[in-house]
């Protein structure tokens, strides 16, 4: 396959998966699998992606970063505190109090996460949620990261274009966790890979990464034959034996009742698929859009549950190929999933 500036050996990359799925161990046996890995910074310090940039760079291979574009939906004030009315009793579960003021609303250290790439450049930069300012993009380019924006249209892949971006990951709806469209207010029309995949390549010329839903041989197959470069996977390596998901994760994956995904709000305030639970049907129909706050507000009650093994009131993010996750080593799916 070829893609300027990487040397894969498979046509498959791990996707960045925030929250603690993505380790350093992950992007290492990945990269040693021929494939490329990502440090995923989403929801991390600065000193923590430092961290695990230094752990994976001390393996002597090539991986990417992967960094939220900021990208914010306002949430009304009022319409905040209905919903953490709404979901109070969930917290209370726990013995969790929930804030009574006004939402929280953070750029998740994307300045300093620029000046750390910048600082100690890395072989790939990725980014999802947004576009940033093209004088960061060519500030990257210049310390020597290749950019990658992520699109989910042809009129996204424009302006991923025109701000400078090296390749272009192209996510269908498919996908599991957060979509990266820019207009996180309306869901993603539900458009196969392989179609999506020629939306965008009649808008751009760079090459393309395909994403969403993923999981078998022929999939992968499929979407190279229908433009990418590369297929990116998520969901499938979550059960892995190096993935970092939480075990109530991993089991929900596995569990033959969990029948299906769905796209929500619940968990984030941003469209997001998901296994279907409890939190997400008692409270879809009245989750407001809201990120980062709603993310923030939910935080507390996603992390007490994971400590007492409740899949009830985590999110479970997962892409419509869950069933395919199994447990091995990342080289071992990866290797299959190649053909």
């Amino acid at each position: 396959m070829s893609i300027p500036g990487l040397d894969l050996t498979i046509p498959v990359i791990a996707a960045p998966m925030a929250g603690g799925a993505s380790t350093p161990a992950m992007a290492v046996a990945a990269a040693r699998a021929g494939s490329l890995g990502f440090v995923a910074a989403g929801y991390k310090t600065p000193d923590a992606v430092a961290d695990q940039i230094n752990a994976v760079r001390g393996e002597g291979v090539t991986f990417g970063v992967n960094v939220f574009a900021p990208n914010p939906v306002p949430i009304d004030a009022v319409a905040f505190r209905a919903y953490a009315d709404a979901i109070r009793p969930e917290a209370q579960r726990y013995a969790i109090a929930l804030p009574d003021g006004d939402p929280v609303e953070d750029e998740d250290y994307f300045r300093e996460k620029i000046d750390l790439l910048l600082a100690d450049p890395v072989p790939v930069v990725s980014f999802t949620f947004g576009i940033p300012d093209s004088t960061v993009i060519a500030a990257l380019r210049k310390a020597g990261s290749l950019v990658v924006l992520t699109v989910t249209s042809g009129d996204e892949a424009v302006l991923a274009t025109d701000a400078g971006a090296d390749l272009l990951v192209v996510q269908a709806s498919a996908a599991g966790g957060h979509s990266g469209t820019l207009t996180p207010q309306r869901i993603p029309r539900a458009i196969p890979i392989t179609e999506l995949l020629g939306q965008v390549r009649r808008h751009t010329d760079l090459p393309l990464l395909a994403a969403g839903g993923l999981s078998t041989p022929a999939a992968v197959a499929a979407a190279v034959a229908a433009g990418a470069s590369a297929a990116v996977v998520g969901t499938v390596l979550l059960r892995t034996e190096e993935s970092g998901a939480s075990e109530p994760h991993k089991a929900a994956l596995a569990d033959p009742a969990r029948e299906r995904t769905v796209i929500t709000r619940v968990f984030t305030g941003r469209p997001a698929r998901g296994l279907e639970n409890d939190f997400i049907t008692r409270y879809e129909a009245q989750a407001p859009d809201g990120y980062p706050a709603i993310h923030h507000l939910t935080s507390p009650i996603r992390k007490a549950a994971v400590a007492a093994g409740d899949c009830e009131r985590v999110h479970l993010w997962a892409g419509t190929g869950y069933r395919d996750a199994k447990v091995e080593s990342v080289a071992t799916t990866l290797g299959r999933l190649a053909g």
